[in-house]
């Protein structure tokens, strides 16, 4: 079972760039492994429509209880 934030903010990691400028995004994701960016994309996509896995699950898990 996932805890329910297994993400942390780390603040030191945080760099601020204008909008207009060159973007080193492709090249910053191209370093990273394939576990991680699938890990960022998933928080992304939980921030992004208000997720959480565990308890989206839990009404699955009672409907197939009731079915048995």
């Amino acid at each position: 079972m996932m805890p329910k934030t297994p993400f942390k903010f780390d603040k030191s990691a945080v760099s601020i760039h204008t909008l207009g400028g060159e973007s080193n995004d492709a090249t910053f994701w191209l370093t990273k492994s394939l576990d991680e960016r699938w890990a960022a994309m998933e928080l992304m996509r939980q921030i992004n429509y208000d997720y959480d896995l565990v308890v989206d699950q839990i009404p699955r898990v009672l409907d197939v209880a009731e079915r048995a």
